[in-house]
């Protein structure tokens, strides 16, 4: 049986550090595109599998078109199980609308939406070579309710939603297209070794999610992988953010 294997962009720290991490201890390839060098390197001498991890950006053409040259060599003929789009800006916040700068609004769009978009044109051909080729979005809750000043990042997300069920409705049956709305989920113990943080919890974050906790990668890798395996979903956005979404909070 032919080796599956996931392609994650922003693979380097958080989310996408977690997800190379789950899918080599399963057995998976593993490629992965990230433009921090420094956290690539400790993955490739961290981790055991096969891998391919290429320092880039996913927001620039030229980035995204030289991976696909060297992830079609590396599969060779083999088709991809799974595209994550995960790259993105981390931090949301922009401060005021008025002092917000149109090429620090597109860096937010770029990051994130533009990514999806260059990644999965490029991917689409890898996808197609098997059976139930998928591809999962990392979305976020802010595509649908919003803190101050968090503008490009909210409006990425949101295009990274809508984009999610257009490729869906466009690209099945072959290929399922779903997106994951991550809530908190803590990474700041998910970064390359010299911008890890060890992180406690107060009782208020807690408070905060129905389900009693702030959340982790892992509840993001298994969201992944259970989409990869529910043949019967595409064009959705999920939200994994413990409930906190569907909480009225009061204000003392």
């Amino acid at each position: 049986m032919t080796q599956k294997t996931i392609f994650i962009t922003g693979i380097g720290n958080g989310i996408g550090r977690a997800l190379a991490v789950f899918y080599t201890q399963l057995g998976w390839r593993v490629a992965g595109l990230d433009p921090d060098d420094e956290a690539l390197t400790e993955l490739r001498e961290g981790l055991d599998g096969e891998l391919l991890l290429i320092p880039g950006d996913a927001g620039r053409e030229a980035d995204v078109i030289d991976t696909a040259d060297r992830l079609s060599e590396w599969l060779d003929g083999a088709p991809l199980t799974c595209l994550v789009n995960n790259a993105g800006i981390a931090d949301p916040y922009a401060g005021p609308m008025e002092d917000l700068s149109l090429a620090d609004f597109q860096s937010w769009i770029d990051a994130s939406l533009t990514a999806a978009f260059l990644c999965s044109r490029s991917c689409l051909p890898f996808l197609r070579r098997g059976e139930g080729g998928s591809i999962v979005n990392i979305s976020s809750t802010r595509a649908v309710m919003s803190e101050p000043d968090c503008f490009g990042y909210a409006a990425a997300k949101g295009g990274l939603d809508a984009l999610t069920h257009a490729m869906a409705v466009s690209l099945g049956p072959d290929i399922r297209v779903n997106a994951i709305r991550p809530g908190w989920i803590e990474t700041r113990n998910w970064q390359k070794e010299g911008a890890r943080e060890k992180v406690e919890h107060r009782a208020q974050d807690k408070a905060q999610h129905p389900a009693g906790r702030v959340g982790r990668p892992a509840d993001i890798a298994d969201t992944v992988h259970w989409l990869i395996g529910a043949g019967f979903v595409t064009g959705q956005a999920i939200n994994v953010d413990g409930g906190m979404t569907v909480k009225m909070i009061y204000e003392d």
